[in-house]
């Protein structure tokens, strides 16, 4: 893979099934580089493999596929790209908010629903009946957000601050745009949408009981609801009447869903007091609705639903989660009263997400030889492929599995992917974020760059990492850099005896958590690397803690409370002791680990004179190297290797 290759992948979202189980469909998401975005249309695929997969919108970014009980209707996302004029640069093309749309399931036009200044929010519900859709979207406060004819965001008044929580990287401020609930008539003409719920308060996840009687959704409407994490689950009549709440705080919840028979309502979270929750794994808990207190399914030292692309699916026999463990995303099937798992899928592989009807089951799922294609699940046996997106993508980089102990005795496990030819190969240690998430059984565009370059990438889960057990996510707590630092420098040696890689020209970068990670091993271990490229880091805790958008919560809760243990723990503490080259990468933008946890770094190295260089994207937040421009992706990706090649 090289940089321009970024266009190839195809990659599945969340899959719905037709209710007789007899056809998916799933949006597909690619990069256009001529159009500088994301395009993404929706697809429908036979799951008998009868036919091919066959596309069924043509609209710029289609998403969030919804067909309705009855089977006759498609509802889905859709945001419109206002083509430029003739002869205009096509990257000048405007892209409006995305909108609810619904089509005949069987082909036709589709017909806008919607109209919201700021867009909807994901995917919408249908109704039991087949009537009505339920979903959220962002309802602007007066006098912002283009409520004020000709008045420009620069124009608008000040904000008035009072909580920790409002504003998102990614997202901008939040506080004065609150999600709500909303239900529109799908089959009227011209019906108009009806908000359900009110307040200074942000709503999501809405779901229909089996009846259509109730709505239940996540809120968080305590008192103190801006200066915390917790949130709750609600139920309320579709009418927004008889709201009450099923928990009573402690909780950070997601994804609300009645069982079968509407007595329960199972959700994905943890207990929390709303300061802490760093490094934790998210359970499967169920809730009577009529009244009772919820019910762990899971144990978070067992399994981890933390996926990041993980929603969890009602069976008619259980409930379908995706469970991270050692690099896989598997799908497991736990019973409505918990019990031991039932492993639907598992191996050297990523469940993407899942849909179940009419005794199908459907996943997308990724693993090293292709970026995601639609499976059917078969009881006892390998999932049984109905798609082929990326068929023909290639060369494929193989992982190979690797194992290490830390000097503690601690088992360390990760993968290297090897270039071509036969060495001795220049290495790369690439690190990733979090702390708590996982590398994987996965293509991963930043390890095949970088083979494709002629590196040998070693990539691991060291203790922090997510897919190994609560307790080993939260071994860092409180001495981040030291205890990573041991498995990540182990999982280098298991790696570095292989004959075909060089010792003597070993380079290491990451981002986010990575980019700490990068500049403490460039202070502490510098004698191991000849060159570093630490990215969107966190260098200086105590400033990070103030300037963040979790800062607020995540620099206490994983780096301690002790002001000196933060400073120690900080890498930019020990800039004195780096001498390697080190290029810095960041965005203008990122409000998770903002613009200054560069320039601090950049400005300690600089008046050493330590070789060091400042690549800043402009427009950019934290996500850059996921979801930035693609011409910035593909610009970030040519500075990397170009850095490589001066200094490897």
């Amino acid at each position: 893979m090289q940089p321009s290759d970024l266009s190839l992948p195809r990659v599945p979202g969340t899959p719905t099934l037709t209710p007789d189980g007899a056809a998916v469909v799933v949006s597909v998401r690619r990069v256009d580089l001529d159009a500088d975005d994301y395009t993404s249309q929706l697809w429908l695929v036979p799951t008998d493999g009868s036919a091919p997969a066959r596309q069924l919108t043509q609209g710029w970014r289609d998403n969030g596929a919804a067909i309705s009980p009855d089977g006759r209707w498609l509802a889905f996302v859709r945001a419109v790209r206002e083509e430029p004029g003739r002869g205009a640069d096509p990257r000048t093309a405007k892209v409006g908010e995305p909108q609810l749309w619904v089509m005949p399931i069987d082909g036709g036009e589709a017909r806008r629903l919607t109209d919201h200044p700021l867009g909807v929010d994901r995917a919408p519900v249908w109704s039991p009946d087949s009537t009505r859709l339920v979903y959220t979207a962002r309802t602007p406060q007066e006098g912002r957000y283009g409520t004020v004819a000709g008045r420009t965001a620069d124009q608008e008044p000040p904000r008035r601050i009072t909580g920790f929580v409002y504003r998102y990287d990614g997202a901008g401020f939040v506080f004065d745009r609150r999600r709500h609930v909303f239900i529109v008539d799908a089959l009227a003409e011209a019906a108009q949408p009806v908000q359900i719920t009110e307040g200074d308060f942000d709503h999501g996840e809405p779901e229909w009981s089996p009846d259509g009687a109730l709505l239940t959704f996540v809120a968080a409407r305590h008192d103190s609801h801006d200066d915390d994490l917790r949130s709750d689950l609600w139920v309320s009549r579709p009418d927004g009447s008889g709201l009450r709440a099923l928990t009573t705080g402690g909780f950070r919840i997601w994804q609300p869903r009645f069982a079968p028979g509407g007595e329960t309502v199972f959700f994905v979270g943890y207990e929390s007091d709303g300061r802490h929750g760093v490094c934790r794994n998210e359970m499967l808990w169920a809730v009577p609705v009529a009244d009772g207190a919820p019910r762990a399914l899971t144990d978070p030292n067992r399994y981890g639903l933390t996926a990041i692309e993980g929603e969890i699916a009602v069976a008619s026999d259980g409930v379908l989660v995706l469970n991270e463990n050692r690099g896989a995303v598997e799908l497991l099937r736990i019973g409505f009263d918990g019990g031991e798992p039932q492993t639907l899928v598992d191996g050297e592989r990523q469940v993407l997400g899942v849909a179940s009807a009419g005794g199908t089951t459907v996943v997308a799922v990724a693993d090293p030889t292709t970026w995601g294609e639609l499976a059917v699940v078969v009881p006892g046996g390998e999932p049984r492929r109905i798609t082929d997106w990326n068929a023909g993508y290639g060369p494929v980089f193989a992982q190979e599995e690797v194992t290490a102990t830390a000097p503690d005795g601690y088992p360390v496990h990760g993968w290297i992917v090897r270039p071509q030819g036969d060495g001795p190969h220049p290495v790369l240690l690439m690190i990733h974020g979090g702390p708590f998430t996982q590398y994987g059984w996965r293509l991963f565009d930043e390890a095949q760059v970088y083979a494709r370059a002629g590196y040998a990438v070693v990539m691991g889960n060291p203790r922090g990492s997510s897919g190994y057990g609560e307790a080993h996510g939260r071994a860092v707590v409180g001495d981040v850099g030291e205890v990573t630092a041991k498995d990540l420098i182990a999982l280098l040696d298991a790696a570095l005896k292989a004959p075909d890689l060089d010792a003597s020209r070993v380079g290491v970068l990451g981002g986010s958590h990575g980019g700490f990670m990068t500049t403490w091993l460039a202070a502490h271990h510098g004698d191991r690397f000849k060159a570093a490229i630490s990215e969107r880091a966190v260098n200086a805790i105590d400033s990070f803690t103030g300037s963040s958008d979790i800062g607020w919560f995540f620099g206490e809760d994983l780096y301690g409370a002790d002001r000196a243990q933060r400073d120690r723990q900080s890498p930019l503490t020990h800039a004195d002791r780096i001498d390697i080259p080190m290029l810095i990468v960041h965005s203008e933008h990122d409000w998770r680990c903002p613009l200054e946890q560069a320039q601090r770094l950049y400005v300690a190295l600089k008046l050493r004179r330590v070789p060091v260089e400042f690549l800043l994207f402009p427009g950019e937040g934290h996500e850059l190297s996921r979801s930035g421009l693609p011409s910035h992706r593909v610009a970030r990706f040519e500075a990397i290797l170009d850095w490589w090649r001066r200094w490897l």
